[in-house]
């Protein structure tokens, strides 16, 4: 698997899995935070009641 910030090589066993490093860890979080990274569909009436069904809860 290749780290998707610098496209290094990670392995399963690398502590910032799947990133290859903390920087490139936090590198994505400032993406999500500075809103670089969107949902590009949203969600059906289907696909939301089935997330509904889905929980672990059962709410």
């Amino acid at each position: 698997m290749k780290c998707p910030i610098c496209k290094k090589t990670v392995t399963l066993h690398d502590p910032f899995m799947p990133f290859c490093s903390e920087r490139c860890k936090l590198v994505d979080l400032g993406n999500w935070a500075e809103e670089k990274y969107v949902i590009s569909t949203p969600l059906s009436p289907n696909e939301l009641a089935n997330l509904d069904s889905d929980d672990e809860f059962g709410r």
